[in-house]
């Protein structure tokens, strides 16, 4: 597969055909072509897939009529106009790309916020490391609020750029996250069916595992096992999970183990070392200690409270 990747924006800009951005850390294009003008992308020049990576943060807004983008492992959805979120390095696959007229483009290397406190603050952000057909699908309100942002962006971008240039620009980016954020929640609220189904899936996968004795084989497994079970990415997964049932996918396993280790403590066969081996715990006592924070009890006072019964 044919491999792009950019180490720097300036480098990015001159490859697409985009004027030279004013700041080498940081760019905003808006793209609009006149009707008589070819509406593809030049990725479809390729019979094959052509793979895409850059050393910047990337925010693009694009209504994708035809084509592909693969992120990962999974295809993502080209049936609606995206806000689409790339960190550092994070590699794509397109092929045979074709998208609207307008689109929206923002650029930054993590050199132009490092001594900002958005720089913490974007990495709260999951968006930025969920897989492409995760990614943001807008309402038409939604789509004009976050074009009026990228507008004011590229209009303090394009002006004589001052001292108050920076701050500007980094306070309207701020509440463009901010705002993709609360639509992401939305978004979330809006696949409900979808959410249950793959709460169905993660259960389905644990009981199997449970099943097959591979908790004792293999360990407990991690978030990230879980993830590549359901095919897709581990915040996704967990931000699903989170917006269901209220609690991390972390903790939906612990809540699996402890409902698993009630049964076992119970069969007087089965010593309280034995069920923690059998769970997957490397030591007893770190079963004990999970156990006493979930039910109030230790292992031990819990088979004598059922045993009174």
């Amino acid at each position: 597969m044919p491999s792009l990747n950019f180490n720097n924006i300036p480098d990015y800009h001159n490859y697409f055909g985009l004027s030279e951005p004013e700041n080498p850390f940081f760019s905003v294009s808006h793209t609009k072509l006149e009707k008589e003008e070819e509406e593809t992308c030049s990725f479809d020049t390729f019979e094959d897939p052509i793979e895409l990576s850059c050393d910047f943060y990337s925010i693009s807004l694009k209504n994708i009529i035809s084509g592909e983008i693969t992120y990962g492992r999974t295809k993502y959805d080209c049936s609606k106009g995206t806000l689409l979120f790339t960190a550092p390095n994070q590699k794509l696959s397109f092929k045979n790309l074709v998208f609207s007229s307008e689109s929206y483009h923002i650029a930054f290397h993590k050199d132009y916020i490092r001594s900002l406190d958005i720089y913490q603050k974007i990495k709260k952000y999951n968006y930025f490391n969920y897989n492409v057909n995760e990614a943001l699908h807008l309402s038409p309100k939604e789509e004009q609020i976050i074009k009026e942002l990228f507008k004011n962006i590229e209009l303090e971008y394009h002006n004589n750029q001052d001292e108050f240039s920076k701050e500007i620009i980094i306070s309207q980016l701020e509440t463009l996250l901010k705002y993709a954020d609360r639509f992401y929640k939305r978004q979330f609220l809006d696949r409900t069916e979808d959410n249950k189904i793959l709460i169905t899936k993660f259960k389905d996968i644990l009981n199997i595992y449970f099943e097959q004795n591979l908790f004792a084989e293999e360990g407990i497994p991690s978030v990230d096992w879980m993830a590549a079970q359901l095919n897709v990415s581990h915040r996704y997964m967990s931000d699903t999970i989170k917006a269901e049932t209220g609690k991390t996918a972390k903790e939906q396993i612990n809540l699996f183990l402890v409902e698993e280790a009630k049964s076992l403590l119970l069969n007087p066969n089965i010593s309280i070392s034995e069920t923690a081996y059998q769970l997957g715990f490397e030591y007893p006592q770190y079963f004990t200690r999970l156990f006493k924070k979930k039910v109030g009890v230790s292992p031990k006072e819990y088979i004598k409270s059922h045993s009174l019964n």
